[in-house]
């Protein structure tokens, strides 16, 4: 239902009091808006005008004096005025050139009365029109305000608002948004989208209108009315204001449904990453948050990112390992947890293939220039123990935690480590809370490491490798860098030190390994704290 809310100029000449008259000068603003009509006989008019008034006069004021003419012609241009109406014959019997040429600079449409008539005539019939349209004008309002919140009550997306709103004005619409998903009511083809005119949107245009649409601060777009072939009118702006209003409580709903959204989902995390579903709640809330998927299996990985990283970072680096990891088979989930990043990695291939795609995902999160454009930089991630189940996802997350500690601690160089890599460290954990496992240390490595404190040796390096090497002397030289000859002089040490059946009894060389690594787990590597020495014995 296209509203009629206003006359133009061009509209008026059809009426019928104007049926003998002549436009002959500014053609291109028929379009003008008409919201009065002045009968004005009076050389000063700049004070009496208030724009879009339709100008009638006998040409009184100048009275064939060319100079007086342009004079009255640029007051109403600059006043507004819609158009001149000039009766021809009793004051006016030509019109100069200048004053045709000043109008069609300034699309001033310039209309002759060929014959006389009568003035009263015309503005009573006008302004009767204009005064109908009025009261029209408000009840179309008040039926488009009432169509609109109840499309606002159903709707879940701006397209339905922008057909209403096409429906009323009859003009193209468009909504630019700040996401660049721009709309088109009606529907454009691409070579009139790429116009100069539709690109540029001159806003100071009259044929073109346009309103930002903010939320809390929040710019969502433009919402524009173009027009080819009448000036944007007063219903049309109403119009405008009303959409772009209820434009901005679809996207307050739309943000608050959001935030509901990820709160609720946030909640889901922690209580999922805490291990408090079930299987099948795990498998529920995950249909109900990320959409239905096979899932084959899962895990955690976790990175500490540095405390400056701003919010639009994080959401940056989400989107970037997400697209990283949706390559390499994987659904991922983000949440903040305890000042880490934690990403909750759902296996979508039944491969078996998960730990070398995630590895491949992990190279290329480190490998990228891309990251380092930005202010943030992971230092390292750890991956928890994989799991089929979903309700085992807390667990993959606790052995995720694990697995950093011991990664700062044990292998710091490392930019990623699997739990599942960690071998006797996942057993030497077990351990580490019971009073007497520093003392087993120190039983069976007290020797060694006392000897390498008094003469600065290597003894505590030679042992881990050479029981590595399976007894291998070759190997064992080659990996510590040394010839034979220091290499047997250093396992006769030993020897001397630990017993020479450290290699030949199975349970003896079992105990000595499973020693070297507590050490290392609860000293880090190379760091001799913590160990009894003889001194502190006797002591």
């Amino acid at each position: 239902m296209q509203h009629q809310s206003s006359l133009a100029v061009k509209d008026i000449l059809n009426r019928k009091h104007f049926e003998k008259t002549k436009v002959i000068a500014g053609f291109e603003g028929l379009t003008r808006q008409v919201k009065w009509v002045h009968v004005v006989e009076v050389p000063n008019i700049k004070k009496l005008l208030n724009g879009n008034e339709l100008i009638l006069s006998t040409g009184i004021v100048w009275k064939e004096n060319d100079g007086l003419l342009l004079d009255f012609l640029q007051q109403l241009i600059d006043c507004g005025a819609a158009g001149l109406c000039i009766e021809i014959g009793t004051y006016t019997s030509t019109i100069p050139e200048s004053v045709i040429e000043l109008a069609d600079r300034n699309r001033f449409p310039i209309i002759l009365f060929m014959e006389e008539v009568q003035f009263v005539n015309i503005t009573q019939d006008i302004h009767a029109q204009l005064i109908n349209q009025h009261y029209q004008t408000i009840q179309d309002l008040e039926q488009y305000s009432l169509k609109l919140n109840q499309k606002l009550l159903t709707i879940e997306n701006s397209q339905e608002m922008l057909k209403l709103m096409h429906e009323y004005t009859g003009l193209q619409v468009i909504m630019k948004t700040s996401d660049e998903k721009d709309l088109y009511v009606p529907e454009m083809n691409e070579e009139r989208k790429s116009q100069e005119a539709l690109q540029q949107l001159p806003y100071d245009s009259p044929f073109v209108a346009k309103r930002p649409v903010n939320v809390m601060e929040r710019h969502f777009g433009e919402l524009f009315l173009f027009s080819t072939e009448r000036e944007i009118n007063e219903f049309d702006l109403l119009i405008l204001d009303r959409t772009t209003t209820a434009l901005a409580q679809l996207f307050l709903r739309e943000l608050y449904v959001e935030e509901k959204r990820r709160t609720e989902k946030n909640e889901w995390i922690t209580r999922w990453v805490d291990g408090e579903y079930s299987e099948q709640e795990s498998l529920v809330n995950l249909v109900y948050y990320e959409g239905k998927m096979k899932v084959y299996g899962a895990t955690v990985a976790i990175c500490k990112l540095p405390s400056s990283t701003s919010n639009s970072d994080r959401t940056y680096l989400n989107l970037f390992i997400r697209s990283i990891f949706e390559q390499q088979g994987f659904h991922l989930i983000s949440t903040d947890r305890h000042g880490y990043a934690v990403y909750i990695l759902l296996n979508l291939r039944g491969d078996g293939a998960w730990k070398t795609r995630l590895s491949q995902g992990m190279e290329r999160v480190f490998n990228t220039d891309l990251l380092k454009k930005h202010a943030f930089q992971i230092k390292r991630i750890a991956v928890g123990q994989y799991t089929e189940h979903l309700n085992k996802v807390g667990t993959a997350y606790q052995t995720a935690s694990e697995t950093l500690k011991l990664q700062k601690k044990i292998h710091p160089d490392r930019l990623c480590m699997f739990y599942e890599d960690l071998h006797m460290h996942r057993v030497i954990s077990l351990f580490k809370t019971q009073n007497e496992f520093q003392d087993m240390i120190s039983e069976y490595l007290r020797p060694v490491i006392e000897y390498d404190r008094k003469y600065n040796g290597k003894l505590l390096q030679t042992l881990k490798v050479y029981l590595s090497c399976n007894g291998s002397k070759k190997e064992t030289a080659k990996q510590l860098y040394v010839v034979r000859q220091t290499l047997y002089y250093r396992i006769e040490k030993l020897e001397k030190l630990l017993g020479e059946d450290f290699m030949s009894n199975s349970e003896k060389r079992l105990a000595i390994e499973l020693m070297l690594f507590a050490h290392e787990y609860l000293n880090g590597s190379g760091n001799v704290q913590n160990v009894k020495t003889d001194d502190q014995v006797m002591s």
